[in-house]
């Protein structure tokens, strides 16, 4: 079986991109006329609206045909949907500086699917400069919190390379510390510890030295992918006898449901927050989705290079699901549903991630898979798109800052063709987004979209 630790390090992959010319100004003054606004850090109805913009923040809103147009481009909403800009929260930018033209087609692909704000989970130094890049608006691009390179047992065997680590990323300007498998317990702790001194915060998987109780315990900032919750419900009696595999997959008959309730209490007490990336496991276990051919036939892959897919084909051959059955399988999908539903059902703060670009999880476009996933795990669509919105501007300390349809906010919006909260695939219905302020209509995401397609092509 492939290690978890090679599964969640292996599949950024290369490729080339052009500079798209010709965008429209950021600064621009704008009035969106007639949109219905549907903010899901409001309790109130969906209402219309016009709503103003200038130098990137909202600076009115008004009954509709009560907007002030003076000086300002209109764009007629005709009664089309306004939620605010989408969170991606376990997105990657490749981590090689030669990959730079790559990873800003990864920026675009989000930005034409909604998604204005990213946290970047495997990060490099050169992604410092991108980040300012972006806030500047040289590069075209979602709100960017960059990770610090890798925490993991290979990068950090021991307490002292990992105290100088953990000071050097916070030197370096990183916004947090990702954690992969293999820390040793005492290293993780040595981890929590400088990260406190330092001021920085430590979010990713769980080791299993460490486990997610003592995890929760040390209040990481957030746990992704669920890493370690259902191998905290595992008998005592089926520990260590055999290797868990894929977040603990192989070991779903030892799984006990009676011990998720401890584990959500912990959870709130912690204060840790959950990025759940159902869509990946999904795609890795699920026996519908784990359908090849029908995963490389879905539209958005023409924004991938062929050599991705077949490097994502062979991810998903390697894994080891020959030793899974397919009940097995989806009784270990549903476990986690269950625990989704509990953590949601608690209080407990969840984020929309979808560990993009992995295993056919195409950037932008899976961050509406996830959302799909919430739904399907019985969460409500107003509940999944502020999982998607506010949450992440709280998680970040910025939710005076983006996150909601509010005077003073970045001016980070998608329109949509349809209510949301009627079907949350309407998300993907889009009209147009808007990011920090800079507008771009329909036609100017199909051209961009249809750019990346043609140098996907040719990678």
């Amino acid at each position: 079986m492939t290690s978890l630790h090679a599964l969640a390090t292996a599949f950024v992959v290369a490729g080339a991109l052009s500079a798209l010319p010709g965008l429209p100004a950021l600064a621009e003054s704008i009035l969106l006329r007639g949109v219905v606004i549907v903010d899901p850090a409001v309790a109130d109805a969906p209402h219309t609206a016009d709503v103003l913009v200038r130098d990137g923040t909202i600076a009115a809103i008004a009954a509709t045909g009560k907007g002030s147009a003076a000086g300002a481009r209109v764009v007629e909403g005709g009664g089309r949907f306004l939620i605010p800009g989408l969170s991606e929260m376990h997105a990657h930018v490749p981590p090689p500086a030669e990959q730079r033209e790559l990873a800003e087609d990864y920026l675009e692909l989000y930005v034409a699917n909604g998604v204005t704000t990213i946290r970047g989970m495997l990060g490099a130094p050169w992604h410092i400069t991108l980040r300012s890049e972006i806030a500047s608006g040289k590069v075209l691009g979602p709100r960017f919190f960059a990770g610090a390179p890798s925490l993991n047992g290979n990068t950090a065997p021991d307490v002292a390379t990992a105290v100088r680590l953990v000071r050097e990323y916070r030197g370096a300007g990183f916004d947090f510390l990702k954690l992969h498998p293999g820390l040793k317990r005492e290293v993780f702790d040595a981890i929590v510890t400088t990260a406190r001194e330092v001021h920085i915060e430590f979010a990713g998987h769980v080791s299993e030295a460490v486990g997610i109780e003592h995890a929760l315990e040390s209040r990481q900032s957030a746990v992704d992918h669920l890493d370690g919750y259902l191998e905290g419900t595992v008998d005592p009696a089926c520990r260590g006898q055999r290797d868990g595999g894929f977040f603990g997959v192989e070991l779903v008959d030892c799984m006990n449901p009676a011990r998720i309730a401890p584990l959500v209490k912990l959870t709130l007490e912690s204060g840790t927050w959950n990025v759940a990336t159902e869509t990946l496991l999904d795609k890795f276990v699920e026996p519908p989705a784990t359908d090849t051919d029908a995963l490389r036939r879905r539209p958005e892959m023409k924004y991938m290079a062929p050599a991705t897919a077949q490097n994502w084909i062979r991810a998903l051959a390697n894994w080891g699901r020959d030793s899974v059955t397919p009940e097995k399988a989806r009784r270990f999908i549903e476990l986690r549903r269950q625990l989704l539903r509990a953590l949601y059902e608690a209080g407990a703060p969840l984020m929309i991630g979808s560990d993009s670009p992995q295993v056919f999880n195409v950037p932008g476009f899976a961050t509406h898979d996830e959302l799909g996933a919430f739904v399907r795990a019985g969460i409500p669509p107003r509940a999944a798109l502020q999982a998607a919105t506010l949450n992440p501007a709280r998680f970040f300390g910025h939710e005076r800052e983006f996150g909601s349809i509010e005077v003073g906010k970045a001016a980070d919006f998608v329109l949509l063709e349809a209510n949301p909260l009627d079907n949350i695939d309407n998300t993907r219905r889009i009209a147009g987004v808007m990011v920090r302020g800079r507008w771009l209509s329909r036609a100017d995401l199909d051209k961009m979209l249809a750019e990346i397609a043609t140098r996907a092509a040719k990678r």
